[in-house]
């Protein structure tokens, strides 16, 4: 399935749902996620992180802010955003859980002040008139992992040559799409059709590309936009990625105690396979299975001590 790091992750060591042994095949884009604020409360100048801080202290009350699944990527940028202002996502405000399509309704009836989530429904709160993007989770962490080629660890382990041929499959298609212009907007017309997105392929296409606006007449072209390949640097199951959403599910308090960070990472994440599946596909392959990442607080991140990573947030559960 096309899923959410995180969630993964958090089934495997059952946090968010039953336990069960899971797989990384390989990441599937980076980048491309936002964070979007209500109009109304835009309009009395929380349009950015520091509006919404200053909002809060101006007007206190119960502040909802909707994400997609507790120990996804979504929550995860939402969390680490708010938590770079002081802001602390459990004991400040209300965390809730919408579905992705039902993100835009819930903000038109009052439901939240805010909310985490993919395309198209960051730029069609904007084309709505009901909400402003605040961020996108490329300011929070440039090039971060978004969604996965996930599967049952059963999966892999029964049918090898299968997880290995459908790897390298969608590494071509990935290789296809940030290929040209033309394919970009392919792409965006087959998945707006009402089987899969349904939505306006204008709702799509225009952060594809790169070209946003915030809702309040900025706008801008943005270099790090969302990505499916860029030579393949975006699709190898780095284990520091998978790291990293642990460190975050302990900092939050879903996670009790620290795993074996690394243990588990190698556990799920699929790296044999993939690299199988590069060479078949003449996907190009990194050096190292960590990489280093600064994050919008500053906090340099590289997978070499987590648990000391986890517990150096001032802010956390």
């Amino acid at each position: 399935a096309h899923v959410l790091y995180g969630l993964v992750y958090g089934v495997h060591l059952g946090v968010g749902g039953a336990k069960k042994d899971m797989a990384v095949l390989m990441t599937l884009n980076r980048n491309g996620q936002g964070l979007t604020l209500s109009k109304k409360i835009a309009d009395k100048g929380a349009s950015t992180l520091e509006g919404l801080v200053a909002l809060m202290k101006k007007e206190p009350r119960e502040y909802t802010f909707a994400q997609t699944f507790p120990t996804g990527t979504h929550a995860m940028w939402l969390y680490y955003w708010l938590a770079s202002a002081g802001i602390n996502p459990f004991k400040d405000v209300k965390s809730i859980v919408v579905p992705p399509p039902q993100m835009v309704a819930n903000m038109r009836v009052g439901n939240m002040d805010g909310f985490s989530v993919g395309e198209p429904w960051n730029h069609r709160a904007i084309i709505d008139k009901i909400g402003v993007s605040a961020a996108t989770s490329q300011n929070v962490w440039q090039d971060h992992p978004e969604k996965v080629l996930g599967t049952t660890a059963d999966f892999v382990k029964k049918y090898p040559n299968t997880a290995r041929a459908v790897t390298a499959a969608i590494l071509e298609a990935s290789q296809w799409i940030d290929a040209s212009l033309q394919n970009k907007l392919k792409m965006a017309e087959t998945v707006a059709q009402k089987s899969y997105i349904n939505t306006s392929v204008d709702a799509i296409n225009e952060r594809i590309l790169g070209r946003y606006q915030n809702g309040m007449g900025k706008t801008w072209d943005d270099p790090n936009h969302m990505k499916f390949s860029d030579g393949g640097a975006v699709n190898f199951p780095y284990l520091s990625d998978g790291m990293w959403f642990l460190t975050q599910h302990k900092r939050w308090g879903l996670l009790k105690d620290h795993p074996d960070y690394l243990t588990v990472a190698k556990q799920i994440n699929q790296i044999d396979i993939y690299k199988q599946a590069a060479t078949a596909s003449k996907t190009p392959l990194p050096k190292d299975v960590m990489r280093t990442s600064k994050l919008i607080d500053g906090v340099v991140w590289d997978g070499k001590d987590p648990k000391k990573y986890a517990d150096g947030f001032k802010v956390h559960a």
